[in-house]
């Protein structure tokens, strides 16, 4: 009887205890070194470990398949290759691949519907960097930008205009509760106040929402009237209030969206948050305002400019990579998928009308994960804005050549080989296949553990937002949580109740998931005693 057989017949013995992560001991350095027999065995049990892990990797947004450019690409590693300093101007340190990475951004620009290629002197062209980080960078650096544009630091182009105000009041940051949790460190790092923050210091007992002010804006409800059953997307009236509230007395406004958010996937609506907090900025003046950024050293007059005063944020570390081709197969019937959930509009391109001021564009930064939907062996991913909202860099160091406008200096010179030869090996019909086949897994998962649940009488809570790549249930036993590598999350049912509290875990359908993979953890499933006892809630 194979193991697929198994979620319709008698449960197997419990699943074999997960293999153990390699011994520290075969790692240790001696001052004399390892011998060559020493180091190489270390080596084969540690690819051996990372083989078998590789293979079972479920619960994490890190696609296993390389496509085989460590065969193309392993010739490199005899290069330091960095890319220090701005992509877009080569620089002391020559060693680079400047010319792949802006291959790389030109095309994730088109993508995104970016004014490109990028042009220093076009304050609608795009500019942006590959992270040597994940989207974890690439939101701080958005804060980082966000931040020093809306408090009237210098600009690398200034902007021309008529004066509408002026406004020195701190800008205030608005995220969900289903966000990652890089925001909380990036706010703390950066200094950026929260509308928690803000309001408990300066405004208490007037925040808009019912109760105290949030830590996060709320994620929209599910049935029981809780976020925990909810989608996991934004609340946007309750965003709206929030904003309401801030703009009134005169702040700027920083909104980051989730695009894939980390444990349900969700896609917050971007096109119907811009609609509604759009007439907000209209009203508070917050489209177009005049900011000081220091005094002219000849004249001691102040020096100004006009600016936005708020700034709209896609964290779209899973999600932007594929959501361009959901939304190809949505609008050109010739690729011969129509995607169930269409996704709406998250980048540049998304304008609306405004009363004054014409066509709006609303979005000023996305950030996006490598190593996730394209896929990469390490941490990486890109930072998008325009050439308008760049801020002058902090120092000028010259002996870089190159001016210090990213986030980490030096930067890893492979990752943009590795996204490169990613992109290069699949069309945009072969990437709109990659996302065809993971909506398709995940409704098959999604499909199997509620047919799990009534064969084998368990109880998993099986789940998935509409468009998602991922599948969230019950959480198993350990044993099963560290053979499949599964990301876990408690929730309480009644907020404040530990008695509801639920533990639940996801898988997430990569292009390196398939459904052999899938059954497999089915069956462990069907026989995991953990699953038979009674749940709290």
């Amino acid at each position: 009887m194979s193991r697929t057989d198994l979620l319709d017949g008698p449960a197997l013995p419990h699943p074999p205890a997960p293999t153990e992560e390699p011994d520290a001991a075969d790692f240790a350095i001696p001052a004399a070194g390892l011998g060559n027999e020493q180091r190489l065995r270390a080596l084969d049990r540690l690819d051996g470990y990372l083989t078998r892990k590789r293979r079972n990797l479920l619960g994490y947004q890190a696609t296993q398949e390389m496509g085989g450019c460590a065969f193309d690409l392993g010739r490199f590693l005899q290069h330091n290759i960095n890319n220090l300093g701005d992509p877009f101007q080569s620089g002391g340190y020559k060693p680079n691949t400047k010319v792949v990475e802006r291959a790389v951004l030109d095309y994730y620009a088109a993508l995104w519907h970016a004014n490109g290629p990028h042009d220093p002197a076009d304050p609608e062209s795009y500019w942006g960097y590959v992270l040597s980080m994940g989207s974890t960078e690439g939101n701080m650096y958005a804060l980082w930008n966000a931040r020093d544009y809306l408090t009237g630091k210098p600009l690398l182009r200034s902007a021309t205009g008529a004066a509408a105000r002026s406004n020195s009041l701190p800008p205030v940051a608005f995220y969900s509760e289903d966000t990652h949790y890089s925001f909380a460190k990036a706010v703390r790092v950066l200094g950026v106040e929260t509308c928690h923050a803000v309001g408990t210091e300066q405004y208490p007992g007037e925040c808009p929402l019912a109760g105290d002010w949030p830590t996060e804006v709320p994620s929209r409800s599910g049935p029981s009237g809780s976020s925990w059953d909810g989608t996991g997307e934004i609340d946007v009236d309750a965003l709206a209030a929030l904003v309401e509230f801030f703009a009134a007395k005169g702040h700027p406004i920083f909104v980051s969206l989730n695009l894939g958010s980390t444990f349900k996937g969700a896609h917050d609506d971007v096109r119907q948050v811009c609609e509604r907090l759009l007439p907000i900025f209209e009203r508070h003046g917050l489209i177009r305002a005049e900011v000081t950024h220091g005094r002219d050293p000849q004249t001691g007059a102040p020096r100004t400019d006009l600016r936005r005063r708020f700034w709209i944020h896609v964290d779209g570390a899973l999600g932007a990579g594929y959501a361009p081709f959901l939304r190809m197969a949505t609008a050109d019937p010739s690729f011969g998928w129509t995607p169930d959930t269409a996704l709406p509009e998250f980048d540049f391109g998304l304008t609306l009308p405004t009363r004054e001021f014409g066509d709006l564009d609303l979005i000023s930064s996305i950030a996006m994960s490598g190593h996730k939907w394209p896929g990469a062996p390490w941490p990486c991913g890109i930072y998008m804005t325009k050439v308008k909202y760049q801020v002058s860099p902090p120092s000028q160091p010259d002996y870089t050549g190159a001016p210090d406008t990213t986030f980490a200096g030096s930067r890893n010179g492979f990752s943009p080989l590795i996204l490169w030869d990613h992109l290069s090996r699949h069309s945009h019909r072969d990437q709109v296949d990659r996302i065809r086949r993971a909506q398709e897994l995940a409704a098959y998962l999604e499909q199997r553990l509620r047919l799990l649940e009534l064969s084998h009488h368990l109880t998993l809570w099986p789940a998935r937002t509409p468009g998602a790549i991922t599948v969230r249930f019950r959480r198993p036993s350990p044993a099963l949580v560290t053979k499949w590598s599964l990301s876990s999350q408690d929730v309480l049912t009644t907020p404040g109740d530990e008695s509801t509290r639920r533990s639940y875990v996801h898988v997430f359908l990569m292009s390196s998931v398939d459904r052999p993979k899938l059954d497999a953890l089915l069956a462990d499933l069907a026989d995991d005693p953990a699953l038979r006892t009674p749940p709290l809630s």
